[in-house]
């Protein structure tokens, strides 16, 4: 298993060209954007080759510019390549600069890709715009690169197939290179969800992050069972006493060039729970088959961590994962059992399908220690967010508005879309026990991400903190224009945004 997250390889074929005359080069395909009613830029040029063909393909209405729309036009005369790819944008303007926002580019070169990966390619051509800023070639990179990339990663038959050579005309080799990384970070994030869960369980996931540390110069730090007892981290055992692998706590540090030693500027905690049947509280078929993905957290913060590093930022981080099978075995934890967390808090069980609040409250406590200047922390945490935000937004909750922000206005300018939910103190009286401190679920099922917020709340020690509840985005069920189901390595790109900001 480690092997398989040493490096990634879907950039291998990718370069440069200069492009002032991108209908010139030989390919199987050259991919042009548009954005909605309007033939300009780099496709005015391909439409001046071909004799106006976009143009009156337009006026015919085969070609719109709505966002994520793609048009083949086989065979064209005029151009070098063997068929041209338009790709819509949308409306013009949509981005903070009225350029195109940087989560269309990522999308629309990804709905490209995606749309070519289908047989082989041995030359594609994705045409950038010279208006482009760095950031958003970078996106459009990182996004092509995402794209032809499935989750077929045990089908003998792959429905994607990764082109010869991937040819950016337009992008410098700055912003080729920073996009590059951009998208091996979001792909480790989805081989790991994707990956089944009788391959990636707590000691394998270790490994793979030893492995992902190794080769971009993390420290990390790996406790096993006998650790974590040490630890007292008995919330984490406790959730895992019901499988026969052993839970682990990961521990990754990264001081990037030139930063003084000092408390991390953030840690960033991520929920590994590798495969989660809802212990005795048991999941339905249908609502356990896709819970491989709930440690799509753990993924998000170790490939976030690992894209930092490879970009050599000049931030301080730390990255935890609290890893851990909720299973049915003969020692599973139980509804009634009350569990004392390493802060010494005790925590009574009503629900063991409630597990990565329970891992996450030691996990935070190991961080708290640490005292790092703000805590952000992602988990595939609880239906009811979806229920309130759907599949495709992500919840905030936060003790510390101007740190809720910074990771709001980030996730916004990538084009992954959060809403911040309340934290009212109210709240707060739902998880108080009977029997002890506190109780793993609020009365009831109404408002149950926040109660869920408020229960990881009890554990951050006043440091300023935002939990990112990732249950709809993390996994597709089906696909999209831009992406296969599976996992989508949400939040990936959004934290690199806010490091590259420097977590001001």
């Amino acid at each position: 298993m480690p092997t398989e997250f040493a490096a990634d390889k879907s950039h291998h074929g990718f370069r440069c060209e200069p492009s002032a005359h991108p209908e010139t080069i030989r390919a199987d395909a050259l991919v042009v954007f548009v954005t909605e009613g309007t033939i300009s830029g780099a496709a005015a040029g391909v439409d001046r080759a071909t004799g106006g063909l976009l143009s009156r393909l337009a006026t015919a209405g085969e070609i719109t510019g709505k966002r994520y729309e793609c048009v083949p036009i086989l065979a064209p005369t005029g151009v070098a390549a063997g068929q041209i790819v338009v790709i819509g944008l949308g409306p013009e303007g949509t981005g903070p600069d009225g350029s195109t926002d940087l989560g269309t580019l990522y999308r629309a070169a990804a709905t490209a890709t995606r749309h070519l990966s289908t047989r082989p390619r041995e030359t594609v051509v994705l045409v950038a715009e010279p208006s482009w800023s760095a950031r958003q070639t970078e996106q459009a990179v990182a996004g092509g690169a995402m794209g032809m990339v499935g989750q077929d990663l045990r089908r003998s038959d792959k429905k994607r197939t990764r082109f010869g050579a991937t040819i950016l005309a337009g992008a410098t080799p700055e912003a080729l290179a920073t996009g590059l990384l951009i998208a091996d970070g979001v792909n480790l994030a989805r081989r790991l969800v994707n990956s089944p869960p009788d391959d990636l369980y707590p000691e394998t996931f270790a490994e793979a992050a030893a492995a992902i540390a190794g080769r971009t110069g993390m420290e990390i730090e790996i406790w096993d069972e006998h650790r974590l007892d040490r630890e007292r981290c008995r919330a984490i055992l406790a959730v895992g006493r019901g499988s026969s692998r052993a839970p682990r706590l990961v521990k990754l540090t990264y001081r990037g060039p030139g930063v003084p030693a000092g408390p991390p500027h953030v840690a960033l905690v991520g929920k590994g729970v590798t495969f989660d049947s809802g212990g005795l509280s048991l999941k339905t078929p249908d609502g356990m088959l896709t819970m491989k993905c709930d440690m799509a957290g753990a993924a998000a913060m170790l490939a976030a961590a690992a894209t930092i590093a490879a970009l050599r930022l000049p931030v301080n981080l730390v990255a935890v994962c609290g890893l851990a099978e909720n299973m049915t075995g003969p020692a599973a934890y139980k509804l009634g059992d009350v569990i004392t967390a390493r802060s010494g808090t005790t925590i009574e069980i009503h629900n063991t399908d409630a597990e990565g609040r329970v891992v996450l409250a030691d996990v935070l406590d190991v961080v708290r220690e640490m005292a790092p200047q703000r805590i952000v922390d992602a988990a595939t945490l609880t239906g009811a967010c979806m229920v309130a935000l759907g599949h495709d937004v992500a919840g905030l909750f936060t003790n510390d508005q101007a740190w809720c922000d910074q990771i709001a206005a980030a996730a916004r300018a990538v084009g992954e879309p959060v809403w911040q939910l309340p934290m009212y103190p109210e709240f707060d009286e739902q998880i108080r026990g009977d029997v002890a401190d506190i109780k793993n679920v609020g009365d009831g099922r109404w408002g149950g991400a926040i109660t869920a917020a408020k229960f990881l709340e009890r554990f951050v020690g006043g440091i300023p903190w935002t939990h990112v509840d990732i249950a709809g985005p993390a996994f597709a069920e089906k696909p999209r224009p831009w992406i296969d189901g599976g996992g989508t390595g949400v939040l990936v790109r959004t934290l690199v945004e806010l490091a590259r900001d420097g977590f001001r």
